[in-house]
């Protein structure tokens, strides 16, 4: 066969197949195993080894679990569970230790009754861990006595080493490393983000002592978490600043081997907020536990409604989304053989599981209406009024959201549009009034940047249904021009824009109406923010003249600046009198078109900062409590960080 244009000069002989041995491929392929090199990933290395220490839990060998970060930033994880065996593991002819911290897929939980469930589906955790660290060292206590073990980016130095002796009754493991400052972008951790999911962690892991200690800062912080109800607690936590209708209805069974657990409470709210849970891994993209839930409940309320005759004959079902609007629900399942999609564990996909869950949930809500006429009345009164307000939102959504490819609706006459049709290369400017809007449409890229203006502030869809969002014009100026619908109309498919780009002005009520918007995209278009689309841009706050010393002469020089602590260690290494303040920006409007451009538009000098969700239980707690109806905990809120904000006088 001829060649053609065939490239020949590269060769692809048997010694280009390379063969990975032992923990290289984690090195070498990170984002495989822990998700990324980057802020997520490098928390998700405690979070593994932590789940090793709640495995101990479940099995009810381990009550106090200790996690403390070192002025180091490297992290000890210490259980008091049984310990890793430290035997001959004689298969591989090694330390049964060695073979947990530095083999993939080893491990006591694929049968042999080590553990029954376990949150470590793959066995590959701890030894991943290990490999993406700078060192690890084990410290076993087990037997009576203490063994070591130390690793290097995986690799033992030393053997299984007797160390000393302990209390016969004290045994555990302890997890001492430091991560590789060669593989993580990001090196520091972050107190708040550990404390969200210990706590939520603690939540789930009933009756056992987590202690979480800080000893970086001047003053170290310590923190416990220990609570007796588990997922009920879960529940009243996330509504603590919402009026409820009821106590949570809790569930607790074992169903053909699936122990179920599950907390649902109803409040005044228009939103559905559902958390999902395997084996006590956090499941974001929820699976057949999550299904089996919202099956059962929308199930029991309709028979209910029916079996009390408040929906007759002639009467449709309540949908899903009636029987569960205002609902917040937590479902813990902890499953024998869990089958997950993908190492990071995102969905779980047994389908017994939902015939499981939908059975527990099914029989225990029941039985609660039964004994709770008053408030099952009050749930079956919201989801009639839900009814009416879905039928209403279905109108509007009809003046708002193209029926057909033939009656597509007009693009709102505010979008300045771009020419290229081509969703991937194109993006949205969400932007701040008309006068921003103006320097906006004429400093973009006409080919592949649109333009929307949106006037004052948009419906705080927090404080209201979805169908009176819906009224609101410039809510449906922005559903018309994404044109992926919204709510449960919304397909992602259809996105016009690749990047959907919040610009606001740099003060307080540019911050008030990019958190109106972040509302709306989470509450109600949540799949664009999970897939990656929506991003904030940063415009700066200062324009300043510098002077510096170059070669033995002073050289000025235009600079922005965005923010005020940047001003300041500016201002503080080149001295207040070589920082002159220039202009500050009140708002984007006061930028000329060119201005804009350079500054917050030409891709190759901006920055954006693309907005996700690391854990939606919290996302869903912190904008019930800054947008929701409840004040008291809004005051408390602002009042406890307002010494955060640094306010500077220019």
């Amino acid at each position: 066969m001829a060649n053609g244009n065939k490239k020949t000069d590269f060769v692809y002989e048997a010694e280009q197949i390379q063969v990975l041995e032992g923990l290289e491929a984690v090195r070498r392929r990170p984002g495989m195993y822990i998700g990324g090199t980057d802020t997520k990933a490098l928390h998700h290395m405690v979070y593994e080894v932590v789940d090793n220490a709640i495995d101990e839990a479940m099995q009810g060998r381990c009550d106090h679990i200790w996690i403390t970060i070192h002025k180091d930033e490297s992290v000890t994880v210490n259980d008091n569970g049984a310990g890793i065996p430290v035997g001959m593991q004689h298969q591989m002819g090694m330390s049964a230790l060695t073979v947990v911290m530095t083999k993939l897929h080893a491990g006591g939980k694929f049968g042999g009754g080590g553990y029954k469930v376990s949150g470590g589906l793959h066995g590959v955790g701890v030894s991943a861990v290990n490999a993406l660290s700078e060192w690890m060292e084990t410290t076993v206590r087990r037997n009576g006595k203490l063994y070591r073990q130390r690793f290097e980016r995986g690799i033992p130095m030393t053997e299984v080493e007797e160390i000393g002796t302990c209390d016969p009754g004290d045994t555990g493991t302890s997890q001492h490393f430091l991560r590789d400052d060669t593989i993580f972008q990001v090196l520091e951790y972050d107190w708040h983000i550990l404390v969200t999911r210990l706590r939520e962690m603690a939540f789930l892991t009933r009756r056992v002592d987590f202690t979480f200690v800080d000893e970086r800062p001047e003053q170290p912080k310590e923190i416990n978490f220990y609570f007796e109800g588990g997922v009920q607690t879960f529940v009243r936590y996330l509504n603590k600043n919402r009026e409820v209708f009821h106590s949570p209805i809790y569930i607790d069974v074992e169903v053909e081997g699936t122990q179920v657990e599950a907390a649902i409470q109803y409040t005044d709210g228009y939103n559905e907020s559902i958390f999902a849970f395997a084996n006590t891994i956090n499941t974001p993209d929820g699976g057949t536990h999550h299904t089996g839930l919202r099956a059962a409940i929308t199930r029991q309320m309709n028979d209910y409604a029916r079996k009390q005759g408040i929906l007759k004959d002639n009467d449709d079902n309540f949908t899903g989304d009636d029987t569960r609007q205002g609902m917040t629900a937590i479902v813990s399942v902890k499953v024998v053989e869990p089958q997950f999609e993908g190492q990071n564990k995102l969905k779980l996909l047994n389908n017994e599981v939902r015939y499981h869950v939908e059975t527990a949930v099914a029989e225990g809500v029941s039985k609660w209406m039964e004994e709770n006429p008053r408030d099952a009345r009050r749930i079956i009164d919201k989801c009639q009024t839900a009814y009416r307000a879905r039928e209403a939102a279905r109108k509007a959504r009809d003046l708002v959201i193209r029926k057909s490819a033939l009656e597509s609706l007009t693009l709102p006459g505010k979008l300045a549009d771009c020419s290229t049709r081509d969703p991937k290369e194109s993006e949205l400017y969400i932007v701040e009034g008309d006068s921003a809007g103006g320097s906006a449409k004429q400093g973009r890229d006409r080919r592949f940047q649109a333009i929307l203006p949106l006037r004052g502030k948009i419906l705080n869809v927090e404080k209201t249904s979805l169908d009176k969002a819906l009224g609101n014009k410039e809510i449906q100026a922005l559903i018309t021009a994404l044109g992926v619908g919204i709510g449960d109309d919304l397909n992602v498919d259809n996105l016009r824009y690749n990047r959907i780009i919040i610009m606001t002005d740099a003060d307080v009520d540019g911050a008030h109406i990019r958190t109106l918007l972040l509302t709306l995209f989470f509450r109600y278009m949540e799949p664009l923010v999970g897939n990656g689309h929506l991003y904030i841009a940063q415009p700066p706050l200062y324009k300043v003249q510098v002077t510096e010393p170059q070669n033995g002469k002073s050289k000025r020089s235009e600079q922005y600046v965005y923010n005020d602590n940047s001003l300041m260690e500016m201002r503080s290494r080149l001295g207040d009198e070589n920082v002159k303040l220039e202009q500050r920006y009140k708002g984007l409007g006061e930028m000329n078109p060119e201005q804009l451009w350079e500054t917050t538009m030409n891709p190759e000098n901006r920055t954006l900062l693309q907005v996700q969700v690391e854990d939606a239980a919290e996302a869903d707690r912190t904008f019930d409590m800054l947008m929701g109806s409840s004040v008291p905990p809004r005051r408390r809120f602002i009042q406890t960080h307002a010494h955060e904000v640094q306010n500077l006088d220019v």
